[in-house]
Protein backbone atom coordinates (compact mmCIF):
# COMPACT_ATOMS: atom_id res chain seq x y z
CA UNK A 1 0.00 0.00 0.00
CA UNK A 2 1.36 3.79 -0.74
CA UNK A 3 2.55 5.34 2.05
CA UNK A 4 -0.62 8.33 1.96
CA UNK A 5 -3.11 6.28 1.83
CA UNK A 6 -1.86 4.39 4.80
CA UNK A 7 -1.64 7.70 6.60
CA UNK A 8 -5.30 8.50 5.26
CA UNK A 9 -6.56 5.24 6.73
CA UNK A 10 -4.99 5.82 10.33
CA UNK A 11 -6.39 9.28 10.19
CA UNK A 12 -10.38 7.99 9.73
CA UNK A 13 -9.92 5.38 12.34
CA UNK A 14 -8.55 7.76 14.85
CA UNK A 15 -11.31 9.88 13.65
CA UNK A 16 -13.78 7.01 14.00
CA UNK A 17 -12.58 5.95 17.31
CA UNK A 18 -12.64 9.34 18.69
CA UNK A 19 -16.66 9.80 17.65
CA UNK A 20 -17.63 6.76 18.74
CA UNK A 21 -15.86 7.76 22.60
CA UNK A 22 -17.13 11.19 21.96
CA UNK A 23 -20.96 9.32 21.50
CA UNK A 24 -20.62 6.88 24.24
CA UNK A 25 -17.75 7.99 26.70
CA UNK A 26 -20.47 10.08 29.09
CA UNK A 27 -22.78 7.30 28.98
CA UNK A 28 -20.28 4.58 29.62
CA UNK A 29 -19.37 7.31 32.41
CA UNK A 30 -22.22 7.47 33.96
CA UNK A 31 -23.02 3.89 34.22
CA UNK A 32 -19.74 4.03 35.97
CA UNK A 33 -19.68 6.48 38.46
CA UNK A 34 -23.68 6.79 39.01
CA UNK A 35 -25.36 5.40 42.43
CA UNK A 36 -27.63 2.27 41.39
CA UNK A 37 -29.97 3.37 44.10
CA UNK A 38 -31.28 6.68 42.42
CA UNK A 39 -34.41 5.32 40.37
CA UNK A 40 -35.92 4.43 43.63
CA UNK A 41 -36.16 7.30 45.89
CA UNK A 42 -39.50 7.29 47.90
CA UNK A 43 -40.77 4.81 45.73
CA UNK A 44 -41.69 7.01 42.82
CA UNK A 45 -39.55 4.70 39.94
CA UNK A 46 -42.75 4.14 38.53
CA UNK A 47 -43.42 8.02 37.81
CA UNK A 48 -43.00 8.86 34.09
CA UNK A 49 -41.17 12.64 35.05
CA UNK A 50 -39.45 12.02 38.48
CA UNK A 51 -38.78 15.15 40.03
CA UNK A 52 -39.78 14.23 43.61
CA UNK A 53 -43.16 15.82 43.40
CA UNK A 54 -46.64 14.47 43.07
CA UNK A 55 -48.47 14.46 39.69
CA UNK A 56 -51.66 16.21 39.95
CA UNK A 57 -54.35 15.51 37.89
CA UNK A 58 -54.05 13.61 34.18
CA UNK A 59 -51.43 14.08 31.82
CA UNK A 60 -53.88 14.20 29.14
CA UNK A 61 -54.73 17.76 28.72
CA UNK A 62 -54.36 19.91 25.47
CA UNK A 63 -52.40 22.83 24.72
CA UNK A 64 -53.70 25.65 22.68
CA UNK A 65 -52.11 25.60 19.51
CA UNK A 66 -50.80 28.87 19.84
CA UNK A 67 -47.72 27.56 22.12
CA UNK A 68 -47.02 25.41 19.04
CA UNK A 69 -47.10 28.62 16.58
CA UNK A 70 -44.80 30.61 18.96
CA UNK A 71 -42.44 27.81 18.48
CA UNK A 72 -42.25 27.53 15.22
CA UNK A 73 -42.40 31.14 14.34
CA UNK A 74 -39.06 31.14 16.86
CA UNK A 75 -37.92 28.44 14.93
CA UNK A 76 -37.74 30.34 11.76
CA UNK A 77 -36.38 33.40 12.49
CA UNK A 78 -33.68 31.83 15.08
CA UNK A 79 -32.71 29.79 11.80
CA UNK A 80 -32.69 33.29 9.84
CA UNK A 81 -30.67 35.22 11.84
CA UNK A 82 -28.44 32.06 12.21
CA UNK A 83 -27.88 32.85 8.30
CA UNK A 84 -26.81 36.61 9.26
CA UNK A 85 -23.84 35.84 11.20
CA UNK A 86 -21.75 34.02 8.03
CA UNK A 87 -23.41 37.07 5.93
CA UNK A 88 -21.39 39.51 8.34
CA UNK A 89 -18.00 37.53 8.16
CA UNK A 90 -18.47 37.30 4.26
CA UNK A 91 -19.28 40.67 3.50
CA UNK A 92 -16.53 42.47 5.37
CA UNK A 93 -15.05 43.76 2.36
CA UNK A 94 -14.29 47.43 2.19
CA UNK A 95 -15.01 47.63 -1.54
CA UNK A 96 -19.00 46.72 -1.32
CA UNK A 97 -20.12 48.48 1.87
CA UNK A 98 -23.34 49.78 0.38
CA UNK A 99 -24.07 46.59 -1.45
CA UNK A 100 -23.90 44.32 1.30
CA UNK A 101 -25.76 46.41 3.32
CA UNK A 102 -28.48 46.66 0.77
CA UNK A 103 -28.86 42.83 1.08
CA UNK A 104 -28.86 42.30 4.44
CA UNK A 105 -31.59 45.13 4.72
CA UNK A 106 -33.40 43.05 1.67
CA UNK A 107 -32.63 39.79 3.88
CA UNK A 108 -33.90 41.16 6.85
CA UNK A 109 -37.18 42.86 5.26
CA UNK A 110 -38.12 39.42 4.15
CA UNK A 111 -38.03 38.61 7.75
CA UNK A 112 -40.21 41.44 8.89
CA UNK A 113 -42.91 40.87 6.23
CA UNK A 114 -43.45 37.00 7.66
CA UNK A 115 -43.74 38.64 10.97
CA UNK A 116 -46.21 41.30 9.46
CA UNK A 117 -48.08 38.74 7.85
CA UNK A 118 -48.36 36.39 11.12
CA UNK A 119 -49.23 39.51 12.83
CA UNK A 120 -52.10 39.96 10.60
CA UNK A 121 -53.30 36.77 11.02
CA UNK A 122 -53.85 36.85 14.73
CA UNK A 123 -51.07 34.50 15.82
CA UNK A 124 -49.45 36.84 18.19
CA UNK A 125 -52.60 37.53 20.07
CA UNK A 126 -53.04 35.24 23.54
CA UNK A 127 -56.53 34.53 24.19
CA UNK A 128 -57.60 32.79 27.21
CA UNK A 129 -58.90 29.79 27.31
CA UNK A 130 -60.48 27.91 29.53
CA UNK A 131 -60.07 23.93 29.58
CA UNK A 132 -62.41 21.39 31.50
CA UNK A 133 -60.33 19.22 33.68
CA UNK A 134 -61.43 15.10 33.78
Amino acid sequence: MDQQILTNIIYVTIFLIGALLFGFGPIIIVKLLSPTSTRNVANKSGQFIECGMDPIGSAWIRFGIVYYQYALIFLAFDIDILFLFPVAVAYNSPEFVVRDFVEIVIFVGILSLAIVYAWVKGVFKWEQKTYHHQ
